[in-house]
């Protein structure tokens, strides 16, 4: 088969992995190599100078013994197969790298024979990579669960990030559509990356030369829609494994009816739920910079997020006990709290507020939108001059700001204020 060939079979088959958005490191180049990192580098993204950053996302083959319902690499299913060998996928790496196509390698993989195997071709093509061709880029390789402890140590000696697909939100769900996969598989090579890295940054403060095992951290993905757990669940089980494994990123996808499986939705009348992955991603947000619980988002009485609020305001909305928040007053957390102040927009107020007492001017100057902040904050003990709503106005309102086409009737078994008042 042409080069050519397999780089479109394989490619094609990696579009359903979530790639990492950001390379998270720096590494400046070196005499005698080839490319570099920087902590701006991302996938299918834009840099400060407008820059589109992207990676070369491939499989090293779509070869597999696996007969998982949901992936479109099944063994079952009747698609063209091709894989790479470790020479060919370097020459594709250098060659794009060279002519500035990509910044990087996203390299993952399909079980062919078993996980020990298959490890041990993505190494050799990652050794080839690193120590022959001297590629200094950023590489994120997808560890393949079931595989020798010891291989997954040498594949994260040679990536700057690793990660582990934990594929389904439930055991129950992976043990019927993924019967070769068992949670204990996938769990065990997210603690070994665990603590790989904290043992490399503690051998690195006491010798910079040390070798780095997965310095920009380790990410997951699973899938949305495939299988009937709530949004609940999805989020307690997000939440356990930044606790648990000090992961950088959890990624949602969206369930692409690939399959015409009796266990999965019928792909005829099955749209993909693109905006309840929107939502999961800004819930997830919430768990990484604004300080929430999984916990605090959703409970027995509310499992799924609302698709017509952000989950913040969906918050701030069952918690109007906790607002107004006095901007001059208030401390950080409480900040993160109000709907529409971001991190930086928290931060800033912090530092303004030491010069003098802040108004609804002066926080427009700061670059505070205050298109839903207004409604949750005073100045000096004030609200925003001329600003009179009710309960259920502000529903309608914030609903209206992100989707207008759902700011009608509000339905009974969505009215947020008759639990918060």
């Amino acid at each position: 088969m042409e080069l050519l060939d397999k780089l479109n079979i394989l490619a094609d088959a990696a579009k359903y992995d979530a790639a990492c958005t950001s390379s998270g490191l720096d590494r400046s180049g070196r005499p005698g190599t080839i490319g570099s990192t920087t902590l701006a580098g991302c996938c299918h993204s834009f840099s400060a100078d407008g820059r589109c950053i992207s990676l070369l996302k491939v499989l090293q083959t779509n070869v597999c013994v696996y007969d998982c319902q949901y992936c479109v690499n099944r063994r079952s299913n009747d698609v063209p197969r091709a894989a790479f060998t470790p020479e060919e996928l370097c020459e594709l790496t250098m060659g794009f790298y060279r002519r500035n196509y990509i910044e990087g390698l996203f390299l993952s993989s399909a079980v062919i024979r078993n996980p020990d195997y298959t490890t041990e071709l993505m190494i050799r093509t990652l050794r080839i990579l690193r120590e022959e061709r001297r590629f200094g880029g950023y590489i994120h390789a997808k560890a393949i669960p079931g595989a020798d402890p010891l291989l997954t140590r040498r594949l994260g000696l040679l990536a700057d990030r690793l990660s582990v697909n934990i594929e389904l939100p439930s055991s129950s769900s992976l043990s019927l559509l993924a019967p070769d996969k068992k949670k204990e598989a996938i769990l065990t090579p997210m603690g070994q990356i665990s603590q790989g890295i904290a043992a490399s940054k503690q051998e690195l403060a006491v010798y910079r030369h040390a070798p780095r095992f997965a310095p920009a951290g380790q990410s997951t993905q699973m899938i949305v829609g495939a299988t009937p757990e709530s949004d609940r669940h999805i989020l307690t089980l997000t939440q356990a494994l930044y606790d648990r494994y000090q992961l950088k990123r959890v990624f949602y996808s969206a369930y692409m009816p690939v399959s015409s499986s009796p266990l999965l939705p019928v792909a005829e009348t099955f749209k993909p739920p693109l905006l309840r992955e929107h939502r999961l991603y800004q819930a997830d947000w919430l768990l990484r910079y604004y300080h929430f619980r999984a916990e605090e988002i959703l409970d027995e009485s509310q499992p799924d997020l609302d698709p017509r609020m952000d989950p913040k305001c969906c918050w701030a909305l069952r918690h109007l006990e906790f607002f107004p928040v006095e901007v001059n007053k208030a401390d950080y957390e409480a900040l993160l709290r109000v709907p529409g102040l971001g991190v930086r927009s928290a931060r800033r107020i912090l530092r303004a507020r030491r010069v003098g007492p802040l108004n609804f001017e002066g926080l427009k100057r700061l670059g505070v939108v205050l298109k839903r902040a207004q409604y949750f904050v005073t100045c000096s003990g004030r609200m925003m001059t001329g600003l009179h709503v009710s309960e259920d106005g502000l529903l309608r309102h914030l609903v209206a700001l992100e989707a207008p086409a759902l700011a009608g009737p509000v339905p009974e078994q969505l009215s947020l204020f008759d639990s918060a008042v």
